[in-house]
């Protein structure tokens, strides 16, 4: 099966990429996590990808397009994949039909800016283990205080309002064509993204066995 999530910053693509991914035996071809692996291992591609993400800069999408195509070659490839943050625009859609011959379905997980900035401000996560929490839905036993190694509690610069507000534009002037770009090709599949993490991996299985 050949997946691509779309959605928000925030809607929850991650999470159920990783369920999803389990589910059907796929792997996820994330583009910020292969970027990521790229600097750390000190490649000429990764210095590459580092000379822009040190700037504060979107990688260009040749490169993003490149790194994905010789991802696609690898063989754990062969009986699927699911892709999370690619295509991000609809440059690099047009250049990933040109990578593989069809996709099975676009999942687009649907829920509001209200919903996106409510999750994403109240994201806590613990200066010293990372353990996650969020203000309403995983609040700490103690106010700002880890429940595992009892250090604080901080707010990533990612999830700082300020931050949110720029991905949402961003999100909404270059991504979110992309639901009508694949809803075109009768592909795109909506999935509402609000409720609990089994609820929403409960619709997006039942969307997908239509497929099967």
């Amino acid at each position: 099966m050949k997946l691509i999530l779309l959605g928000a910053p925030g809607a929850g693509k991650g999470t159920q990429a990783e369920i999803l991914s389990g589910l059907y035996s796929i792997p996820i071809i994330g583009t910020g996590n292969i970027i990521r692996e790229a600097i750390r291992s000190g490649s000429s591609e990764g210095e590459e990808f580092k000379s822009y993400t040190d700037k504060g800069l979107l990688v260009p999408d040749e490169l993003v397009c490149r790194m994905v195509a010789e991802r696609l070659k690898k063989d754990d490839c062969k009986k699927g994949f699911i892709l999370d943050g690619f295509p991000r625009n609809i440059n690099q859609a047009e250049e990933f039909s040109k990578m593989v011959d069809s996709v099975d379905a676009v999942l687009n997980f649907v829920v509001t800016d209200e919903d996106v900035i409510k999750r994403m401000t109240g994201r806590r996560v613990c200066a010293s283990c990372g353990a996650p929490y969020h203000l309403e839905s995983k609040p700490p036993k103690t106010e700002g205080i880890c429940d595992i190694c009892s250090d604080r509690l901080i707010q990533r610069k990612d999830d700082a309002p300020e931050t949110v507000l720029e991905r949402l534009r961003v999100y909404h002037t270059e991504t979110e064509p992309l639901s009508d770009y694949y809803r075109e090709k009768g592909i795109c599949i909506e999935i509402d993204a609000v409720g609990s993490v089994e609820e929403i991996t409960n619709k997006a299985k039942a969307a997908l066995e239509k497929l099967l």
